[in-house]
């Protein structure tokens, strides 16, 4: 994630947007270096069943940390599949 002002943002944003939209990278946008906000690219595909942030978190690379820790669970373990 790159992290930008807000004063950087407001300059650039046109290209900030494209960048986002074509390479998928994500922006912190804040002040005095605390991030305020989070740019990403919205999901093309979202699931009517499933809330905004579901879907975004879904189809985003907010949690992709994840795939190299170990599971917890197994599939058994599931007792309903929420997404």
């Amino acid at each position: 994630m790159k992290i930008i002002s807000s004063t950087a943002m407001r300059k650039d944003i046109a290209e900030i947007i494209n960048e986002v939209k074509y390479t998928g990278q994500v922006f912190g946008v804040g002040r005095r270096n605390r991030i305020e906000a989070i740019l990403m690219k919205y999901p093309s595909h979202i699931n009517l069943r499933l809330d905004e942030i579901t879907n975004i978190n879904a189809n985003s690379t907010s949690f992709e940390f994840l795939k190299d820790e170990p599971d917890l669970y197994s599939v058994k373990d599931i007792k309903k599949r929420h997404a």
